[in-house]
């Protein structure tokens, strides 16, 4: 698994075309790469706090990969959000660093610009209970372990998405469907 750096990466267009494939669309408001699967492509975004219609878009880093995407959805299937917003509840040090999570992803969006709409808003349900687990993954992917512990868990509860090679062949964009930047 690739370490994340704390210099994202700038985009490229064949990062670009990858993005485009994994979503099966052209990509929106794309800031620069935030996390790159062992595989090599892009398998996590980070987004501006708009999108280019001016929207307020508070989903900063975004799961692109579609295999990671369905093995986290698998994962959500499970009624796994409804027992981690349990745990919540029963868990102060859990909730804390739960919160810690949240700020972290509030700081590092403002550093990349501001949407007064959305000030206080991450994404997932956080601070207060968990409501997609694609976020999550997409943050601590993006930020490395130890940040996001629900990420963390995610990360650890769905493999190796990456061993069959690569999701998409970028030079094939808009043959994959997909949702989201």
């Amino acid at each position: 698994m690739s370490e994340p750096t704390d210099q994202h990466e700038p985009l490229s267009e064949a990062d670009v075309a990858a993005v485009a494939a994994q979503l099966g669309r052209p990509p929106r408001a794309i800031h620069e790469i935030g996390h790159r699967c062992p595989c090599g492509l892009p398998d996590v975004v980070t987004t501006s706090p708009r999108l280019p219609d001016g929207t307020p878009f508070p989903t900063l880093y975004y799961l692109t990969c579609p295999r990671a995407t369905s093995a986290v959805s698998r994962l959500e299937a499970t009624g796994t959000m409804a027992e981690m917003t349990e745990r919540l509840a029963e868990d102060p040090d859990l909730a804390a660093r739960y919160r810690a999570a949240h700020e972290d992803y509030l700081r590092r969006r403002a550093e990349i610009g501001e949407a007064p709409e959305i000030d206080g808003i991450s994404a997932g349900g956080m601070p207060e209970r968990v409501k997609c687990l694609h976020v999550h993954l997409g943050h601590a992917l993006a930020v490395g372990p130890g940040v996001n512990p629900f990420g963390d868990e995610v990360r650890a509860g769905i493999g190796p998405w990456w061993e069959g090679g690569p999701c998409v062949r970028p030079e094939a964009a808009g043959q994959t469907r997909g949702r989201g930047a």
